[in-house]
């Protein structure tokens, strides 16, 4: 089992309640340290995304972590009928709705707050279920899984996306201090919160990705699961049938 890592160490409050706090605390920074800290790759990740659910021809998409609906917003170019994103933090879901209403999305989209381990939905009501950059802030792993699975009609589809760990010199060595020092460093001096991007190091560290993720992937349900790693390894994009 893997390390459990929580963004403020000395909470009494479970990883659940910290998460929503973490992301509530830096809403209004979000997008911003997000294109910068990325260099913009961010946007390439998400096309990843949106492109391996082409051929399924998604009616019904459920965003899970949708956080400002980026991604949810992105898969549009999918033509559904309709995109529901889900998020613990309300913070990060009111700058997606003016997201969603500025681009005239608000018939397609809808975001609501919802926990991912309990989702507030019927058995089969998803073609397709996407995460970005989530998973590895669930309390508990496999019940978010299960959850997935759960809501996905036969046949349908998940995305994953999510940080995992290089393995290549020297980008092994460079992602390292990038993450463990800059990252703190321009989260504190921007979002005044350097507990959210210590904690984006630790919890990086600790996921099992790769093959271990495939594995956890597998005991939820998911079929013909793969994993591909992009940029050099820095993230990895999972998928899996039910």
């Amino acid at each position: 089992m893997s390390k459990v890592v929580t963004p403020y160490a000395g909470s009494d409050s479970g990883k659940k309640e910290q998460v929503e706090q973490m992301f509530d605390d830096v809403a209004h920074r979000y997008d911003f340290l997000n294109r910068f800290l990325s260099v913009g790759i961010d946007i390439w990740w998400r096309k990843k995304m949106v492109a391996a659910l082409k051929r399924c021809n998604p009616q019904q998409i459920l965003d899970i972590a949708t956080g400002t609906a980026d991604v949810a917003i992105a898969l549009r170019k999918l033509g559904p009928q309709k995109i529901t994103g889900i998020d613990l933090s309300e913070g990060m879901l009111a700058i997606g709705r003016k997201k969603v209403q500025q681009k005239g999305l608000s018939h397609l989209i809808e975001l609501k707050k919802a926990d991912s381990e309990n989702l507030p939905f019927t058995d089969r009501q998803f073609d397709a279920v996407t995460v970005a950059f989530g998973v590895r802030n669930f309390e508990n792993l496999q019940a978010g899984l299960q959850e997935m699975n759960r809501v996905l009609s036969e046949g349908g589809k998940v995305v994953i996306l999510e940080f995992s760990r290089p393995h290549v010199f020297p980008v092994k060595q460079l992602y390292d201090i990038y993450f463990r020092y800059f990252c703190p460093f321009i989260g504190k001096l921007f979002s005044k919160n350097v507990s959210a991007y210590q904690y984006l190091y630790d919890s990086v560290q600790a996921f099992p990705d790769g093959a271990s993720f495939e594995k956890q992937m597998q005991d939820a349900g998911f079929k013909e699961t793969k994993s591909s790693r992009l940029t050099f390894g820095i993230v990895t994009l999972y998928t899996g049938n039910k």
